[in-house]
């Protein structure tokens, strides 16, 4: 009976270190501690899936434990290393923390370690995907980490090292794999047709090495369908098809319309490549790998950090760059972006890119925007209010955004520390004193929501307070009616009543009011002045226009800093 087929990325795993591919710094530091007599106890081997983890723990176990051993450069043929290159052999238990991830399974482990290797010099456990040990798990395995028998050696693989316990980190060589440089997988890829007697175009060996995005295991998968094609010549077109990709060429055509403002045309693009073959999550990849390139050359990256243009799509990229400027493209690449994550969830995937097509080919020119706020925001000094002393940072950034009762966003901003200054009808020193103790209660009420929400924001246009007992009345600006109720909705009173009732105690209620005519501040020049500046901003073309590409609602403008 013939031997079951072996598929392309197991047939050429790496055997030895001089084999791996974009790991040679790890090679080198691994050879040289061997050599030196300096090898740990445990490694940490982290980085993105397929970029040889598993394959360089199996070579490390070899050259411990080969015959000939320990050796940078283990012989390959004995019969430990053949079995451990099988994953076959009694003294290197290669474990998945996936489905091995209990304390009982960890506790099982720690009571085999004591038993010597049965053939070899050392006993190695390969645990791949660790950080998918639970916390118990873990715990559990410290002590062993900590002190281990002479006769054993740890290696864990993670694509996830931040979920690693520093406590594990701490006991283990760290070796970082980077994500495999496109050259070095075409390289490879060649090698590998090569010794398939099969013929592919150097520029279909590029397709497949972009779509790997860094992954030598997803690349060699890519290039197993391909041989599977059973053709001894293997053309671009075919394997454009094969994984539902298009020309480059098209896809840079489809994004020039967009930045060129054509829905139309970008629509019949779109139609056109679907058409063809195209797959709609892989298009919408290609179509993000070339807004990234795009947004590189916006920046004056040079051609080097470009990952997806192939050097003679460069032309076309820089046009492309002189288009639009960096805040329009990461606008594309936002958007694009959730559309993508959400096409591959839904039935009804072209709908929804076609859809974003459109949005991106109406979208403004976000950089004139930016540019013409920022002249907007340029208020003369004269028109700005006095800051009273200790709310010079109660309030949030201009900028930050959230979203109003009826689903619409805010573009909310602090409330003038005109408001903010103390209430002239409480007269005396002590009141005064009484009021400030008061004031800074409701600001620690408002500190115990989430920071930056819209109650908070309201909550700040408060301009007194005072506490009798238990209960905490806040005053509010007659012209603050809209934050005063807003305050008062009967979800937002409960929650702000809980957060007075975790400071003050059981009992603790909160009266919100307005405040009379008589107790409402005089109303400067400087006030005037900086209401008529607010009255002629919200009616500034390119506020309204920022409200309706953001489907947001303007609040109120602030006065600069003063510095």
């Amino acid at each position: 009976m013939a031997d079951s087929y072996q598929v392309v990325a197991r047939r050429f795993r790496p055997q030895r270190f001089e084999e791996l591919v974009g790991q040679e710094h790890v090679a080198q530091a691994l050879q040289g501690a061997i050599a030196q007599g300096r090898v740990g106890h445990a490694y940490l081997f982290t980085g993105a899936r397929g970029v040889g983890k598993t394959s360089t723990a199996r070579i490390l176990a070899k050259a411990l434990n080969c015959v000939q051993g320990p050796t940078p450069h283990p012989c390959g043929k004995c019969e430990i290393c053949q079995s451990i290159a099988r994953g076959e052999d009694v003294d290197v238990l290669e474990i998945d923390g996936a489905s091995n991830r209990g304390i009982d399974e960890i506790r099982q482990l720690r009571q085999n370690i004591a038993l010597r290797p049965s053939r070899a010099r050392f006993k190695i456990y390969i645990i791949d995907e660790v950080h998918m040990l639970t916390r118990e798990a873990f715990n559990a395995l410290l002590k062993t980490l900590e002190e281990p028998p002479e006769h054993v050696k740890f290696i864990f693989c993670t694509t996830e090292p931040e979920r690693v316990p520093p406590t594990v980190l701490s006991r283990c060589q760290r070796f970082d794999f980077a994500g495999i440089r496109t050259p070095q997988i075409v390289q490879h890829l060649a090698q590998i047709a090569k010794q398939e007697q099969v013929q592919v175009e150097p520029a279909a060996l590029e397709l497949l090495a972009r779509q790997a995005a860094g992954s030598m295991r997803d690349a060699q998968s890519l290039l197993e369908q391909v041989l599977a094609l059973g053709e001894k010549k293997v053309t671009l077109e075919q394997v454009h098809r094969l994984l539902g990709t298009t020309a480059g060429g098209e896809v840079l055509r489809m994004l020039q319309y967009l930045l060129q403002g054509k829905p139309k045309q970008t629509l019949e693009q779109f139609a056109t490549l679907v058409a063809q073959g195209a797959e709609i999550t892989r298009l919408l990849r290609q179509l993000l790998g070339y807004m990234r390139d795009v947004l590189v050359r916006t920046v004056g990256g040079g051609p080097e950090l470009l990952l997806h243009a192939l050097p003679e799509e460069l032309p076309l990229v820089d046009q492309l760059a002189q288009l639009a400027g960096p805040e329009r493209i990461l606008a594309l690449i936002q958007i694009a972006d959730q559309t993508l994550v959400r096409v591959r969830t839904v039935g009804y995937a072209q709908l929804l890119a076609e859809a974003a097509l459109v949005r991106m080919a109406t979208l403004p020119d976000l950089d004139q925007v930016a540019q013409a706020i920022e002249k907007l925001t340029q208020v003369p000094a004269e028109a700005s209010l006095p800051v009273a002393r200790g709310q010079e940072s109660a309030s949030p950034p201009p900028s930050s955004v959230s979203s109003s009762p009826g689903g619409k966003k805010k573009l909310p901003a602090p409330p003038p520390a005109l408001e903010n200054a103390p209430s002239p009808h409480l007269g005396s020193a002590a009141s005064a004193t009484q009021e400030q103790d008061a004031m800074a209660l409701w600001r620690r009420v408002l500190e115990a929501l989430e920071p930056g929400e819209l109650l908070v924001q309201m909550g700040q246009g408060a301009s007194s307070a005072l506490l009798e007992g238990k209960t905490l009345t806040v005053r509010f600006p007659a012209q603050y009616k809209v934050s005063q109720q807003f305050c008062a909705q009967a979800s937002n009173r409960a929650r702000l009543e809980k957060a007075l009732q975790d400071l003050l105690g059981p009992g603790a209620t909160l009266r919100l009011s307005l405040e009379t005519s008589a107790e409402e501040p005089q109303v400067t020049a400087h006030t005037t002045n900086l209401q008529q500046l607010r009255r002629e901003a919200f009616r500034h073309p390119w506020v309204q226009k920022a409200a309706e590409i953001f489907d947001a609602v303007p609040v109120r403008v602030d006065p600069p800093e003063q510095n």
